[in-house]
Protein backbone atom coordinates (compact mmCIF):
# COMPACT_ATOMS: atom_id res chain seq x y z
CA UNK A 1 0.00 0.00 0.00
CA UNK A 2 0.86 3.61 -1.10
CA UNK A 3 -0.15 6.77 0.98
CA UNK A 4 -0.78 8.99 -2.36
CA UNK A 5 -1.09 13.03 -2.55
CA UNK A 6 -2.39 14.53 -5.64
CA UNK A 7 -1.62 18.63 -6.02
CA UNK A 8 -1.46 21.53 -8.81
CA UNK A 9 -5.19 22.03 -9.02
CA UNK A 10 -6.40 25.11 -9.95
CA UNK A 11 -9.02 27.59 -12.18
CA UNK A 12 -7.61 28.42 -15.22
CA UNK A 13 -8.82 29.46 -19.08
CA UNK A 14 -9.39 27.09 -22.08
CA UNK A 15 -6.78 26.82 -23.99
CA UNK A 16 -4.40 26.95 -20.47
CA UNK A 17 -2.01 23.94 -19.29
CA UNK A 18 -1.57 23.13 -15.52
CA UNK A 19 0.63 20.36 -14.04
CA UNK A 20 -0.69 17.66 -11.57
CA UNK A 21 1.46 15.83 -9.63
CA UNK A 22 1.08 12.90 -7.43
CA UNK A 23 3.51 12.12 -4.36
CA UNK A 24 3.56 7.96 -3.88
CA UNK A 25 6.54 7.54 -0.70
CA UNK A 26 7.72 3.92 -2.06
CA UNK A 27 5.81 3.50 -5.21
CA UNK A 28 8.66 2.74 -7.23
CA UNK A 29 9.52 -0.73 -5.55
CA UNK A 30 5.78 -1.90 -4.60
CA UNK A 31 4.01 -0.67 -7.75
CA UNK A 32 3.96 -1.40 -11.56
CA UNK A 33 1.73 1.34 -12.90
CA UNK A 34 0.53 4.86 -11.99
CA UNK A 35 -2.87 6.39 -12.93
CA UNK A 36 -4.44 9.69 -13.27
CA UNK A 37 -8.18 9.79 -13.38
CA UNK A 38 -11.26 12.38 -12.85
CA UNK A 39 -14.63 12.65 -12.08
CA UNK A 40 -17.29 15.36 -12.77
CA UNK A 41 -20.39 16.22 -11.27
CA UNK A 42 -23.00 13.39 -12.32
CA UNK A 43 -20.81 11.11 -13.82
CA UNK A 44 -18.72 8.11 -12.99
CA UNK A 45 -14.93 8.43 -12.59
CA UNK A 46 -12.60 7.84 -15.85
CA UNK A 47 -9.36 6.99 -16.39
CA UNK A 48 -7.31 9.34 -17.82
CA UNK A 49 -3.94 8.15 -18.27
CA UNK A 50 -1.40 5.57 -16.88
CA UNK A 51 2.18 5.02 -16.74
CA UNK A 52 4.73 1.59 -16.20
CA UNK A 53 6.80 1.96 -13.67
CA UNK A 54 9.57 0.39 -15.46
CA UNK A 55 10.53 2.02 -18.67
CA UNK A 56 7.79 5.02 -18.68
CA UNK A 57 5.35 3.50 -21.30
CA UNK A 58 2.35 5.62 -21.21
CA UNK A 59 -1.41 5.27 -22.27
CA UNK A 60 -4.13 7.80 -22.27
CA UNK A 61 -7.77 8.38 -22.74
CA UNK A 62 -8.66 8.89 -26.13
CA UNK A 63 -10.36 12.68 -25.22
CA UNK A 64 -7.12 13.34 -23.67
CA UNK A 65 -4.67 12.25 -25.93
CA UNK A 66 -2.28 14.32 -27.70
CA UNK A 67 -2.97 17.16 -24.78
CA UNK A 68 -2.32 15.35 -21.67
CA UNK A 69 1.47 13.67 -20.76
CA UNK A 70 1.99 11.57 -17.89
CA UNK A 71 5.72 11.61 -16.44
CA UNK A 72 7.32 10.21 -13.56
CA UNK A 73 10.23 11.26 -11.62
CA UNK A 74 11.24 8.28 -9.33
CA UNK A 75 13.80 10.00 -7.12
CA UNK A 76 10.99 12.26 -6.17
CA UNK A 77 8.37 9.06 -5.78
CA UNK A 78 6.15 11.68 -7.86
CA UNK A 79 3.84 10.99 -11.21
CA UNK A 80 2.60 14.20 -13.07
CA UNK A 81 -0.04 14.75 -15.40
CA UNK A 82 0.87 17.99 -17.59
CA UNK A 83 -2.04 18.84 -18.99
CA UNK A 84 -2.49 21.72 -22.51
CA UNK A 85 -4.78 23.02 -24.23
CA UNK A 86 -7.40 22.68 -21.29
CA UNK A 87 -11.08 22.68 -22.53
CA UNK A 88 -14.07 23.23 -20.17
CA UNK A 89 -14.81 19.64 -20.53
CA UNK A 90 -11.41 19.02 -18.57
CA UNK A 91 -12.95 20.36 -15.35
CA UNK A 92 -13.02 17.88 -13.12
CA UNK A 93 -11.92 16.59 -9.50
CA UNK A 94 -8.48 14.34 -10.25
CA UNK A 95 -7.51 11.62 -8.88
CA UNK A 96 -4.04 9.77 -8.40
CA UNK A 97 -4.31 5.79 -7.84
CA UNK A 98 -1.49 2.78 -8.14
CA UNK A 99 -2.50 0.06 -9.03
CA UNK A 100 -3.54 -3.65 -7.24
CA UNK A 101 -1.35 -5.65 -6.42
CA UNK A 102 -0.39 -8.51 -9.34
CA UNK A 103 -2.49 -6.61 -11.90
CA UNK A 104 -1.11 -5.46 -15.20
CA UNK A 105 -0.93 -2.15 -16.80
CA UNK A 106 -3.70 -1.32 -19.18
CA UNK A 107 -3.02 -0.71 -22.52
CA UNK A 108 -6.23 0.62 -23.21
CA UNK A 109 -8.19 2.84 -21.10
CA UNK A 110 -12.18 2.09 -20.44
CA UNK A 111 -14.85 1.87 -17.74
CA UNK A 112 -13.24 -0.76 -15.85
CA UNK A 113 -10.03 0.14 -15.28
CA UNK A 114 -10.62 2.45 -12.00
CA UNK A 115 -11.47 -1.61 -10.34
CA UNK A 116 -8.20 -2.99 -10.99
CA UNK A 117 -6.42 0.40 -9.11
CA UNK A 118 -6.63 1.35 -5.18
CA UNK A 119 -4.64 3.46 -3.08
CA UNK A 120 -7.05 6.54 -3.57
CA UNK A 121 -5.67 10.37 -3.00
CA UNK A 122 -8.52 12.77 -1.83
CA UNK A 123 -7.53 14.62 -5.51
CA UNK A 124 -7.53 17.87 -6.89
CA UNK A 125 -9.71 19.73 -8.26
CA UNK A 126 -9.10 21.54 -12.02
CA UNK A 127 -11.55 24.04 -13.20
CA UNK A 128 -11.03 25.21 -16.79
CA UNK A 129 -13.37 28.30 -18.14
CA UNK A 130 -14.80 29.14 -21.60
Amino acid sequence: QVQVAESGGGSVQAGDSLRLACTAPGYTSSKRCMGWFRQSPGKEREAVAVILTDGGLAHYASSVEGRFTISQDKAKDTVYLQMDDLKSEDTAMYYCAAILRLRACPRTLGPTTESIFGDWGSGTQVTVSS
